[in-house]
């Protein structure tokens, strides 16, 4: 496999539209193409499958060393990899020690041993631009620049000015005009979801035309590097149980595609259901998952949804092991209030009230030891990103939780016999 990243200088510059437009420009030539996300993002990931028809790999540096990441590239078979930085190249994990923090978009690349390409927002700069490039590709030594890419170039004259002084430091292997129709609208939590978008299909095949007419791919195809892992299968994440039912649908989207690939390869059957459909866990499964989302937004049709909560009480009264993670956590307690300060009925299944009427931003890596229930062992990798309050929490504690810089967080999350959840999500384990 051959691969590279396309990474900014900050966030905003257009990474993910880029992507998406080199991913099915890729795929258009007839290549096998494959994803994967630097840091702890679910959003651009459901874009990125949607333009390739396969899953994208998550590769957090600050939740898993060097000889992981690679493991976890190389599983996901393709001739070419892109992997989508986050935030900008060397934006990174505070922590004690590590001024310049740790688990950046760089670390992946170093990790990896490929190149990067940026993806520079041009607009309302001219010859400057390429002191910016400079430093960035002057910045860590075991970190490659090989090309830039110009985006939002305001027009030819422009174009012509930029590209001069940036080819004066490195190549430039694209230059993109501004696109208003390519605009990818954003909610609180990030990107409004790919399956919200009627028109995903088109706007993906908008990008791949518009990076194909503006950028050089036999160049960047040339840049590419080899990734080189280990040919088993990194599976670190201990299955929930032998059969497990994992919701899924647009209240429940947050589930990271290696952790459910982790259980396959272990031996577990997973299977989806939706609970936004009225549907439940099967009947046959002894454990239950529900991934974070965006249950706030469709917390009247969750409380109406019968087929769904009888499902779970029957899930747990069989004693199957249920575990929620952010908004499958706040699913599971007695009551959610949305944003207009309105109630509406939840599971039950734990003592928790949470709240949307007050929004305080949570955000954060946390290493997490847990206190019982789940199988996983030794500290636990993982990342918080919400908006909601805790009204009331009873019960025993799940996880001890600290944050990337070490500041003790803590007793976190709520467990009552096999059923349990916290707001963080667990990237990896061990």
């Amino acid at each position: 496999m051959r691969g590279l990243v396309i990474s900014a200088p900050a966030s905003g510059s257009g990474k993910t539209t880029v992507t998406l437009g080199l991913l099915g420009a890729l795929r258009r030539r007839g290549l096998p193409v494959v994803s994967a996300k630097a840091g702890p993002d679910y959003i651009d990931p459901a874009f990125h499958e949607a333009a390739t028809g396969e899953p994208c790999v998550t590769l957090d540096a600050w939740a898993a060393p060097a000889e992981q990441l690679r493991a976890r590239a190389v599983w996901w078979r393709g001739s070419h990899l892109v992997v989508e930085g986050a935030m900008g190249l060397f934006d990174g994990a505070p922590e004690q020690d590590h001024p310049l923090g740790t688990g950046s978009t760089a670390d992946v690349a170093a990790a990896l041993g490929l190149p990067v390409v940026l993806v520079m927002d041009v607009s309302g700069m001219g010859q400057g631009a390429a002191a910016v490039v400079a430093g960035l590709a002057g910045f860590r030594a075991d970190v490659h620049v090989a090309g830039v890419i110009l985006n939002r170039l305001a027009g030819a004259r422009h174009e012509a000015i930029v590209r001069a002084a940036v080819e004066t430091v490195l190549p430039v292997l694209g230059a993109l005009p501004r696109r208003d129709d390519l605009a990818l609208p954003s909610r609180h939590l990030g990107l409004v979801q790919a399956g919200e978008r009627d028109d995903l299909e088109a706007f993906i095949g908008r990008a791949a035309e518009w990076v194909a007419e503006g950028c050089d791919l036999d160049a960047i195809l040339a840049d590419a590097a080899y990734v080189h892992g280990p040919a088993a299968p990194p599976s670190h994440m201990e299955p929930l149980g032998q059969h497990i039912a994992v919701a899924h649908d647009l209240a429940f989207g947050f589930a990271y595609a290696h952790m459910l690939d982790d259980w396959r390869a272990l031996g577990a059957e997973v299977s989806l259901f939706s609970p936004l459909a009225g549907e439940g866990p099967g009947v046959d499964a002894d454990a239950v998952f529900l991934p974070g989302g965006y249950p706030e937004l469709h917390a009247g049709r969750l409380a109406a949804a019968e087929g769904f909560r009888k499902g779970m009480e029957r899930a747990a009264r069989s004693g199957a092991l249920i575990y929620g993670e952010c908004g499958g956590y706040m699913v599971l307690g007695d009551g959610l209030v949305d944003a207009e300060g309105a109630r509406h009925r939840m599971l039950g299944l734990l003592g928790l009230e949470t709240s949307f009427a007050e929004p305080k931003r949570h955000l954060g890596y946390r290493r997490l030891s847990t206190l019982g229930g789940l199988p996983w062992h030794g500290v636990l990798r993982g990342h918080e990103f919400h908006y909601a309050t805790t009204v009331r929490a009873e019960g025993d504690p799940l996880f001890l939780a600290h944050d990337a810089e070490g500041a003790d967080l803590g007793e976190v999350g709520l467990r009552r016999g096999r059923v349990m959840g916290s707001f963080a999500h667990v990237i990896e384990v061990g």
